[in-house]
């Protein structure tokens, strides 16, 4: 008997290929942490207004403290999850790290540079990512040209859907780049939406990890998955 696939715009055997990997990562940043703790000198001043301002034993503020650095660490591969993600459904390509951009979709013409929060790249940082996509698809010499160049900022500042120009500010002159259609800003939720036609596209992913780590690892402790909705909710609207 078939089971129902996880998710209806995605073969199984890649996302969890996708999960098990983004998973090991994190068990990985888990062991380094546990591991590096003392590797960079603990602020022992930061350490006690920490314990007494959370009310922490050493124990607990250690745990905090080795979650915080493993956080940091598996942070720099879920924005590496959606880049695969959407290179695994049908017609898109994951560049990987042999392109300047991360995906591409050559019949509708699209390629994207996907972070995974809105402050990953720094403000002054924006134009240089501006320059990049403006230089693959406008000249006339380069694969890309005609294409329409995404910049997408997986988690939004707000919780509100977006698709419109990257007219980043420049920091150093204070000016903006012309507006050019070619050249766009979108949230994740909405870049899902157009990957797939699925409006729910990314909030069906998100509710169908915790499912897929289950399969993949069965002697794991269950999320509560009413709990952690509530903050997809948060982020996106």
């Amino acid at each position: 008997m078939n089971q129902t696939p996880i998710l209806p715009f995605m073969n199984d055997n890649d996302f969890l290929d996708i999960i098990k990997l983004t998973f090991d990562k994190a068990l990985e940043a888990k062991v380094k942490a546990e591991n590096n703790i003392h590797k960079n000198v603990i602020d022992p001043f930061l350490m006690i207004f920490e314990m007494s301002g959370f009310e922490l034993n050493e124990e607990q503020w250690l745990k905090n403290e080795k979650t915080r650095q493993a956080q940091k660490t598996l942070s720099n591969h879920i924005g590496l999850f959606h880049q695969k993600c959407i290179g695994a459904i049908n017609g898109w390509i994951d560049l990987g790290t042999k392109e300047i951009v991360d995906v591409v979709h050559h019949e509708k013409r699209i390629i994207a540079e996907i972070k995974n929060k809105y402050n990953t790249v720094k403000q002054s940082d924006l134009i240089g990512i501006y320059s990049t996509l403006e230089n693959l698809v406008m000249p006339k010499t380069q694969k890309y040209k005609g294409y329409t160049s995404y910049y997408v900022e997986i988690i939004p500042r707000k919780p509100h859907r977006f698709n419109e120009c990257f007219i980043p500010s420049n920091n150093k002159t204070g000016d903006h780049p012309p507006r050019n259609e070619l050249i766009r800003r979108i949230d994740g939720a909405s870049f899902y939406e157009l990957v797939t036609n699925d409006k729910q596209a990314l909030a069906k992913i998100y509710n169908v990890i915790p499912i897929a780590i289950q399969r993949l690892y069965p002697n794991l402790t269950k999320i509560d998955t009413t709990q952690v909705k509530r903050y997809f909710t948060r982020a996106y609207g």
